[in-house]
């Protein structure tokens, strides 16, 4: 961890719960910002794979499969 970061983490353990929580939510939306080239690569890899879907090199597989190859 970087020593920033470490510092400040070991500042924020030492707060309520509280205020540990409206601390995280405030990072955390910090992260959720949209991010123009995140969502154009994003959707270029969307249209691959609705391209390679459709000519045949990819097959779609049922969501109760894949839930159950996770077991």
């Amino acid at each position: 961890m970087l020593q920033a970061a470490k510092a400040l983490s070991e500042q924020a353990v030492q707060l309520p719960p509280v205020e540990r929580m409206a601390l995280v939510e405030q990072i955390l939306d910090s992260l959720d910002e949209p991010d123009p080239s995140m969502d154009a690569l994003w959707a270029q890899e969307a249209d691959d794979r609705l391209a390679a879907y459709r000519r045949g090199e990819i097959r779609a597989v049922p969501l109760f499969e894949v839930l159950a190859s996770q077991k």
